[in-house]
């Protein structure tokens, strides 16, 4: 990937976008109800032809550190955010313990990062 890549969140659409030259390429799809303190991840997506390249991960460390930031919790139903948290344990703590979710968070030792 030549271009830049950045990360914006879109509220009106319900999600975190990656964008490369004005484009959506991956996004992680989210569900904030009304006065709520939980938001929901439902899956992530990014375009076939930029695969492999980071992208997801960085949305996912995007949308955590935004719920961090507010203070919520997640309900997560996302494979990919959960795979995340539990190679990055210090996420672990933004899961809402009653409302978990189905994509659970492996109980695992975190995999190594390729640099």
């Amino acid at each position: 990937m030549n271009s830049e890549m950045y990360v914006q969140k879109n509220g009106d659409r319900g999600s975190y976008e990656a964008m490369v030259d004005g484009h959506v390429v991956g996004m992680i799809v989210y569900h904030s109800p009304r006065g709520g303190q939980r938001v929901t991840l439902s899956h992530t997506i990014v375009e076939p032809e930029y695969r492999g390249q980071g992208i997801a991960t960085r949305l996912v460390k995007h949308a955590l550190d935004d719920l961090r930031a507010q203070d919520l919790k997640l309900t997560n139903y996302c494979p990919f955010v959960a795979d995340y948290i539990a190679d990055h344990p210090e996420y672990k703590e933004l899961v809402d313990s009653r409302f978990p979710g189905r994509a659970t968070v492996p109980d695992r030792a975190p995999r190594e990062q390729a640099n």
